[in-house]
């Protein structure tokens, strides 16, 4: 049997289309596709990259299902049967736009949240109701092309949401209340908050059950419930600015110079922030005499520093420098002193 007479046969052509396409299509994702990856990678713009992303895999299921599509033309085929393939592959079609379309949109959230002032990675909550928006959307235009009246359905979905909303009742408030946290944008990814229950660390990622915090200074991640912490009493440590003040106690004897206390302090204090990294030398420090403690002249001295992170180098070199010196100036920090007078006692 001759070449042409096998491709006469009408399972051999619908193979030959069939697989041609799948065939056809790996080799446009191979040879086309990578390719073009290759190249908007080497470019500063980063939507040609999410585009050839977003097209991932879907050249492969058009090219393919064109070739199914072209062998219902082989050969005689019941008109149910043409009816049923013709339906699943615009199913298959409309879904590949779909997945495509939420691939957009999820990237193109992430873009335009790094490129928005503060340069800010939009939480998972948000990239996934960015998709899920895309999703439902395709999903009731698949259904339009399909026949199915989507009046019935939402109505049967209100009555079955009703019942779901009730057994899902937590997940929905911590979904909700995740909401509410980016909404308000009074706590955001890489902020640094303390809650009321005495956690503190910096906030990593929001996501549609929880919060995740990178707990400080032992780098352990903490999962907090949405609903737990908009409700909870949240200091934030990063806004409205990054740059915050440290206090730092200190007590002189009351035999000191405090005019010269003062001076010595400052200069110390000057130089820190001049030479320690995390130091705003740009803010002069400040230095306020407070109280008569039992034993000392007590004073704070307050240090403005770039961020959370930066108080502890500030604060610990500090005082080590104030402590020497104060050592090479001759200004005593005394210790607790108490007097004890006993009335009636022998003096004797």
């Amino acid at each position: 049997m001759s070449f042409y007479e096998i491709f006469e046969l009408v399972w051999v052509r619908r193979a030959v289309f069939g697989l041609g396409g799948l065939a056809l299509g790996v080799a446009v994702e191979w040879m086309v596709v990578k390719r073009i990856h290759r190249f908007a990678a080497g470019t500063r713009f980063r939507w040609d990259d999410l585009l050839i992303r977003s097209l991932r895999g879907l050249p492969t299921v058009w090219l393919t299902a064109g070739g199914l599509y072209l062998t219902l033309a082989v050969g005689e085929v019941s008109e149910t049967l043409v009816r049923w393939v013709e339906r699943g592959l615009m199913v298959a079609l409309l879904g590949s736009f779909v997945v495509g379309g939420m691939r957009l949109a999820g990237g193109g959230v992430e873009i335009a949240s790094t490129q928005a002032p503060g340069a800010m990675r939009s939480p998972t909550l948000v990239v996934n109701l960015a998709r899920l928006s895309v999703a439902i959307l395709g999903g009731i235009i698949i259904l339009q092309n399909l026949g199915i009246e989507i009046t019935p359905l939402v109505t049967a979905l209100g009555i079955g949401g009703l019942a779901v909303a009730l057994a899902l009742q937590d997940t929905l408030g911590n979904l909700f209340a995740g909401v509410h946290i980016i909404l308000s944008r009074q706590v955001r990814p890489h902020d640094y908050v303390m809650l009321s229950t005495g956690e503190e660390g910096w906030v990593t990622d929001v996501r549609a059950r929880n919060t995740t915090i990178e707990t400080f200074p032992d780098g352990n991640l903490l999962a907090v419930p949405n609903s737990v912490l908009a409700s909870s009493i949240v200091k934030n440590f990063t806004l409205p600015q990054a740059q915050l003040w440290v206090s730092i106690d200190v007590g002189v004897s009351y035999d000191s110079d405090l005019e010269r206390v003062e001076t010595v302090v400052l200069d110390v204090a000057r130089e820190v922030l001049a030479n320690v990294e995390g130091g705003v030398p740009e803010k002069p420090p400040v230095m306020v005499y407070r109280a008569f403690g039992e034993s000392s002249i007590d004073f704070q001295v307050r240090l403005l520093v770039r961020d959370f992170r930066s108080q502890g180098p500030v604060r610990h070199e500090f005082i080590k420098r104030l402590h020497r010196r104060f050592g090479s100036e001759g200004i005593e920090i005394p210790f607790p002193i108490r007097t004890i007078v006993m009335p009636g006692a022998d003096s004797g």
